[in-house]
């Protein structure tokens, strides 16, 4: 009969014993599971003054007193030798009293204990239960010494693949707690638990049905262990010796396990080796231990035998080594809220903290406005994925934002933990960072508004006058702030009132808003280097009172329309040329908006030379002549020239546009036709009047164009319309003048300074027109399009 150790286990656990395995390329088939008990040992350690049990101890040290004794039941009826065995590397053979052994079923504690000190030098740790047997102590110690190597790797990949148990009997041990109580919860927990113990997890099997969830995700249970960076540093102390292929293999893809931990590739590892030096009197098998307090249980793949070969269980200890704590790191980048219920502190790094008791007596120390510090303590929740608060906060002793941070023991060393930001409701107002003003309804809007403890916010309501309050979506914004997403869609300008609700708040905190009808959009400020003017380009731009750049302020002129685009010019109003990067945009209905500028090269100018006449064919019989300069009549073409503004250069391709004074009529005169250059500052146009239309008259303006960019106006001539004079004379009942456009006239004079002038009605359209009786034969005219410029009437030679 098998010991009662080795008795089997309930049905269910059996099933899940038996569940196939991931199928690895290593191997045909992998090794069997570890789901036999077997005996159990009582551990505790001594360090200084402080004793430790074995499940609280990650690593031995150097003088580390142990006290070790088998912890088998009453009715035991196979006698165990119990061996230990220090390691001093791979390639260091121990001495041989590094080998003690104690007799287990001998009543007195000093023959059934082993008591021992770690010695100077050593570095691993096995401990071997053995049938009694005659020789069986030289066959250990010869072995132990025969071999040292293959004994430092088996201990170190037992430790390893014990740590990887420990997180996976967590996983385990969760989900069979949450089946049984509420496993509609298994949803959400599952997820922490895997990234907590970093498990694997299948998330198929969380859409199958509740009452199947459990036993999904708990199929295959070896192949779930992910690798764990920490605790498999904790055990990398293998000087020398060999690696399996099969260690190496079952970190990468292409071995069929992904990047999970060598936990089978460890177990397959360990049977060969112990295989290669089994002899025909005893045979090695490896042991997993758990642990809980003083207990180390041992777990079995295989049952031992009490025939030649005898089984000989190899359970490995700590490694002895220098303390090597985890560096958890915090996995909340925004400050948490110390007034939340059930407050956790989210940490990542260390799947250990949660599989095993090596992190204990854990506090964390919070360090209040006043400069005081409260330590309270916390515990390890996989479930929660950090460390949460066993003792509730002192109320109403904390306030605003205060630091935390974790610390404790790791085994018998000191253990720092990561620090965080806490904060508490205080004293404080919400405000949105821009006053609101960039609400708009119409559409949904997104407000960022700061105010005291953001981490602490559990809703935001928004009330429109007197509306019923609706519920609207936030999100956290840094430190201070949340952004919260208003349903403006179908509402109306007015004042919004937002409500905060906060954790410790007994009432919501508000904040008035307002929201506009759609604004202006500016699309564009344009400043050309010089200028007194900037041209806006957008929509809606009629609702624009002002702008300001800098300490100039610029009025509201001429809004012209393009489609559907608005172009909007604003002039200093002092005559000072503004300069900065953004203007600021006020509104009709007391908005502002800033908006940047788009800064222009200097606009092409040139000032004019010259201006000449060249009369057209078909002249009128009767000339017209004045002496102004300035005047252009219909019937000629006008010759100019201008000069470029210091610093600018004329183009080939710069043109210059002529216009009337209102505007109603223009013309480009296209550079290389009509425009040509007779040096890089100078150019010479032509400009026929005919081109402006037969309606075009009065004064006439310039610039210069180069491409897109127009220069500023300047005065060229004033445009005046003849009258076709055929003739005239004197008879007794006075003079006269004949011909066609006479309306064309303003009045008549004698003499030249156009005393007793004789005014042609308006709306004239007789073909002669009776005027005064010239006195030095000469007539005197002003014409309707110039009425101050003086033309004298002379026959045509």
């Amino acid at each position: 009969m098998l010991p009662r150790f080795l008795l089997s286990r309930p049905v269910m656990a059996l099933a899940l014993a038996a569940a196939t395995l991931v199928e690895s390329p290593l191997c045909a088939a992998d090794p069997a599971p570890f789901d036999l008990p077997g005996p159990s040992l009582r551990i505790a350690v001594t360090r200084g003054d402080r004793t430790l049990p074995i499940a609280e101890v990650p690593n031995l040290a150097t003088g580390d007193k142990l006290v070790i004794e088998a912890d088998l039941p009453n009715d035991q009826r196979a006698r165990y030798i119990l061996f230990s065995a220090f390691l001093s590397g791979a390639t260091n053979p121990p001495p041989k009293n590094w080998v003690q052994s104690a007799e287990t079923w001998k009543p007195k504690d000093k023959d059934r204990r082993l008591t021992l000190t770690v010695p100077k030098g050593a570095r691993q740790m096995a401990l071997f239960l053995v049938p009694e047997t005659g020789g069986a102590s030289g066959t250990i110690v010869d072995a132990v010494r025969d071999r040292p190597g293959e004994f430092v790797r088996a201990v170190q990949d037992l430790n390893q693949a014990s740590l990887d148990r420990s997180r996976l009997n967590a996983f385990v041990a969760a989900i069979r707690a949450q089946e049984n109580s509420h496993p509609e919860f298994l949803r959400t927990l599952a997820p922490a638990l895997s990234n907590s113990l970093a498990i694997k997890l299948n998330p198929d099997c969380l859409a199958r049905v509740i009452e199947l969830q459990a036993a999904c995700l708990l199929e295959n249970r070896d192949s779930l262990v992910l690798a764990d960076i920490h605790s498999s540093s904790m055990t990398d102390t293998l000087v020398g010796a060999p690696t399996d292929l099969a260690l190496q293999l079952s970190y990468t893809r292409e071995a069929g396990l992904g990047y999970y931990s060598p936990y089978i590739g460890v177990i397959r590892d360990i049977a060969r080796v112990f295989g290669a030096f089994g002899n025909p009197q005893f045979g090695y098998l490896p042991t997993l231990a758990t642990r809980d307090g003083e207990k180390l249980s041992l777990l079995l793949n295989a049952a031992p035998s009490f025939a030649k070969p005898k089984s000989v269980l190899v359970a490995a200890m700590p490694a002895i080594d220098a303390p090597s704590p985890p560096r958890l790191r915090v996995t909340a980048d925004a400050p948490l809220c110390g007034a939340r219920p059930g407050l956790v502190l989210p940490v990542e790094g260390a799947p250990l903290i949660y599989s095993t008791g090596f992190a204990r007596n854990m506090m964390v120390s919070i360090k209040g406005p006043d400069g005081k510090t409260i330590d309270l303590p916390v515990r390890a929740r996989a479930d929660r994925g950090g460390y949460v608060l066993t003792e509730p906060l002192p109320a109403g002793v904390l306030s605003g934002k205060v630091s935390a941070k974790l610390h404790g023991q790791w085994g018998f060393d000191s253990f720092e933990g990561p620090s965080f930001t806490l904060q508490f409701p205080g004293g404080g107002d919400w405000r949105a960072v821009d006053a609101g003003q960039s609400l708009v309804v119409g559409r949904d809007n997104s407000v960022a508004l700061n105010g005291p403890a953001a981490a602490c916010v559990t809703g935001v309501t928004m009330r429109m006058g007197g509306g019923a309050p609706q519920p609207v979506p936030f999100t956290l914004r840094g430190a201070d702030g949340i952004t919260a997403t208003l349903p403006l869609k179908g509402a109306r300008a007015g004042e919004i009132t937002l409500e905060i609700q906060q954790v410790g708040d007994a009432a919501p905190r508000t904040t008035t808003l307002r929201a506009y009808s759609p604004a202006s959009r500016i699309d564009t400020v344009t400043l050309a280097k010089g200028d007194r003017f900037v041209t806006l380009t957008g929509q809606r731009l009629d609702e624009i009172a002002g702008v300001e750049i800098g300490d100039v302020r610029l009025s509201p002129g001429d809004l012209t329309r393009d489609g559907d685009t608005d172009r909007l010019l604003a002039t200093a109003a002092d005559n000072r040329v503004p300069d900065g990067t953004s203007a600021r945009i006020r509104l009709t209905d007391g908005r502002s908006l800033s908006v940047p500028i788009t800064a222009a090269p200097p606009r092409p100018s040139a000032t004019l030379i010259a201006r000449s006449l060249s009369p057209k064919s078909g002249a009128a019989a009767v000339a017209l002549a004045t002496r102004d300069e300035t005047v252009l009549p219909d019937n000629a073409r006008l010759t100019f020239s201008v000069r470029a503004a210091d610093g600018t250069r004329l183009a080939p391709t710069d043109a210059i546009e002529v216009a009337t004074a209102d505007g109603s009529a223009t013309v480009t005169l296209e550079g290389g036709r009509d425009v040509r250059l007779s040096s890089p500052e100078i150019a010479v146009a032509t400009l026929d009047p005919a081109r402006l239309g037969p309606a075009a008259a009065g004064g006439l303006r310039y610039r210069i164009v180069r491409g897109s960019i127009k220069g500023d106006w300047s005065p060229l001539a004033t445009l005046v319309r003849l009258p076709r004079i055929d003739g005239g004379g004197c008879e007794a009942g006075g003079c006269w003048i004949e011909g066609r456009d006479l309306f064309l006239i303003d009045r008549v004079a004698a003499t030249a300074d156009m005393a007793g002038a004789v005014s042609v009605p308006a709306g004239f359209t007789a073909a002669r027109l009776t005027v005064p009786e010239p006195k030095d034969g000469m007539l005197y005219l002003a014409l309707r399009d110039a009425p101050g410029v003086v033309f004298t009437m002379a026959e045509k030679r």
